[in-house]
C-alpha cells in the first residue's frame, strides 16, 4: 500500500496546477502544460516503482509469550530483520488489541548495517488476561520522498497480564518474615506428629514418648522426639461466579487509595499470597477455581515452577454470570483428594441460595478435610450499635440493613461451626491477611 506524501502534493500544487491554469488561459501553452504534467507523473511513477520493493525483505519477530504485571509498565522486545534492505529509516507500529496501552504508539528507527536490529516497546494493561498481537505495521518513504510505502508484517505473540502482588506482599510482609508469625508472634502448641529421632531419656519426659523397644535393646530409657509436619497440603478454592464480580467499597476512603476492584481480584491476590506463605512454611499449595463447575485444578506442590503454574491459571480467570455449584465442587474435590488437606474457600455466602448450596456440599468434605471459609464483608455489614456514624435517616436505614446482613452471616457462622467448619468475615481489602492468619493458626495448633 502506498500513500502520497506532502512533498508530492506540494509538487503537484507548484507545477501541475499552474501549468493547467496557464493552459486554460492561453491555449498556446497547452503543450507546455501537458509536458510539465507528464513529467511530474513520470517522476512520481518511477519513484513509486523504485520504492515498491523496499519493505519486501523485512520481517518482524516477537517472543511467543510476554508476561507483564497488571497496572505496571512492562516491555516487549521487537526484533526487526532487514537483511539486504537499503532503507535509511522506518516507522513501526504494533497492532495492539483492546486492553493493551502504550506510551509509545509508534517508533521511528534507523536501519543499521547489521542484518537485524532490536527495539523495546513499552506496554501497560489495566486488566488481567491474555492479549494476542498478530501484526506489526511498517512504513518508509520512497527514494525521492514522494510516496509512503506501507506493509503489515505478521507476528505471533501472546501478552499475558498477571495479577499485581506487590501491594499485597508489602501489606502482608510480616507473614513472610519468619516461620509461624502473623500480625503477632504466637507460641507453637503441641509437640508435632512426625517422628524425628531418638534421644536419651531426660527427667520430665512423658512416659508415652518412651520407645520401649529401643529402651530394652540399649538397656536405658530412650525417648522419641517428634517434629511438626512440614508437608501439609493446603488448597485454596476461588469462587469465580456472579457473586465475585461485585465491588465492595473499602471501610476507609483515602484520597490516594487505589480504585476498588471486583472481589475476584481480591480473591486472586489473596490466593497467591497464601501460596507464597505456604512455600515459606514448607507446605504444599494447591489451587481450585470454580463457578457452576470446576474451572481448573492444580494439585498441591511447591517450588517456583509450581507457583508460576498457579499464577498462570489465574491470568485468564473471569467472573461467570452463574450461581456457584458447591455440590459439584465437593464431588470433584472428594474424588481428587484422598489425603486429608486444609481447604480454604474464598467465596461469598451472603446470598441465601449460595449459602444453602454450600451447606449441602460441605457435608461431603467436612469429615475428611479441614474446611474454612473466608467471607468478604462490606463496610456497612456490622452490628447496629457498634458505631455512632448515624447522622441522617438514610444512615439509619443503611445501618439497619447492614445489621440484618451481619445477623444472617452470624447465624450461618454458628451453623457451620456446629459442623466443624470455620467461617471468618473480613473486609475485602484484608482478605489476604485473614486467609494467611487462618492457615498459620491451623499450623500452630496442628489441627490438620
Amino acid at each position: 500500500m502506498i500513500v502520497p506524501t506532502p512533498r508530492l502534493l506540494w509538487l503537484v500544487g507548484l507545477i501541475v496546477c499552474p501549468a493547467l491554469t496557464l493552459a486554460g488561459i492561453r491555449p498556446a501553452e497547452v503543450p507546455l502544460a501537458i509536458a510539465a504534467t507528464g513529467l511530474v507523473i513520470v517522476v512520481a511513477a518511477l519513484d513509486a516503482l523504485r520504492g515498491r520493493d523496499l519493505l519486501r525483505p523485512l520481517a518482524a519477530r516477537l517472543p511467543s509469550v510476554v508476561r507483564i504485571v497488571k497496572g505496571r509498565t512492562g516491555s516487549i522486545p521487537l526484533e526487526l530483520l532487514h537483511a539486504g534492505t537499503r532503507l535509511g529509516s522506518i516507522r513501526l507500529a504494533l497492532a495492539l488489541p483492546a486492553g493493551l496501552e502504550s506510551t509509545q504508539p509508534e517508533l521511528v528507527a534507523g536501519i543499521p548495517a547489521a542484518p537485524a536490529s532490536k527495539h523495546v516497546w513499552p506496554l501497560l494493561a489495566p486488566q488481567r488476561g491474555t492479549y494476542p498481537i498478530v501484526a506489526c505495521h511498517t512504513e518508509t518513504a520512497s527514494p525521492l520522498g514522494l510516496w509512503l510505502h506501507r506493509r503489515t508484517l505478521p507476528v505471533q505473540c501472546d501478552v499475558r497480564v498477571q495479577p499485581d502482588l506487590a501491594s499485597g506482599l508489602q501489606a502482608n510482609a510480616a507473614f513472610l518474615a519468619r516461620a509461624l508469625t502473623g500480625s503477632r508472634s504466637l507460641r507453637q502448641v503441641g509437640k508435632g506428629r512426625d517422628f524425628e529421632k531418638l534421644r536419651e531419656y531426660i527427667p520430665g519426659d512423658s512416659v508415652d514418648d518412651i520407645h520401649w523397644r529401643a529402651t530394652a535393646k540399649r538397656g536405658h530409657p530412650v525417648t522419641k522426639i517428634f517434629q511438626v509436619e512440614r508437608t501439609q497440603e493446603v488448597y485454596v478454592l476461588v469462587d469465580a461466579s456472579r457473586l465475585s464480580g461485585r465491588i465492595l467499597e473499602p471501610a476507609s476512603q483515602n484520597p490516594g487509595a487505589r480504585r476498588p476492584e471486583p472481589l475476584l481480584e481480591q480473591f486472586i491476590q489473596a490466593a497467591l499470597i497464601l501460596g507464597a506463605v505456604t512455600e515459606r512454611q514448607g507446605d504444599l499449595f494447591g489451587l481450585v477455581t470454580f463457578a457452576s463447575q470446576v474451572e481448573s485444578f492444580v494439585r498441591a506442590d511447591n517450588g517456583t515452577t509450581h507457583f508460576g503454574a498457579c499464577r498462570e491459571q489465574l491470568v485468564n480467570l473471569q467472573t461467570r454470570p452463574v450461581t456457584p455449584d458447591f455440590e459439584e465442587l465437593a464431588s470433584f474435590v472428594r474424588v481428587r483428594l484422598r489425603r486429608r488437606a486444609l481447604l480454604l474457600f474464598l467465596t461469598s455466602l451472603d446470598d441465601p441460595v449460595a449459602a444453602e448450596g454450600f451447606l449441602r456440599g460441605i457435608d461431603l468434605l467436612r469429615r475428611q478435610h479441614l474446611c474454612m471459609v473466608v467471607q468478604p464483608r462490606g463496610p456497612s455489614v456490622e452490628a447496629v450499635f457498634s458505631h455512632d456514624r448515624v447522622q441522617h435517616v438514610d444512615d439509619l436505614h443503611r445501618a439497619l440493613a447492614g445489621h440484618l446482613h451481619w445477623r444472617g452471616l452470624r447465624e450461618l457462622q454458628s451453623v457451620l461451626q456446629h459442623r466443624g467448619v470455620t467461617l471468618a468475615m473480613s473486609p475485602a481489602d484484608s482478605l489476604a491477611a485473614a486467609l494467611v492468619t487462618r492457615y498459620l493458626d491451623v499450623k500452630r495448633r496442628q489441627a490438620l
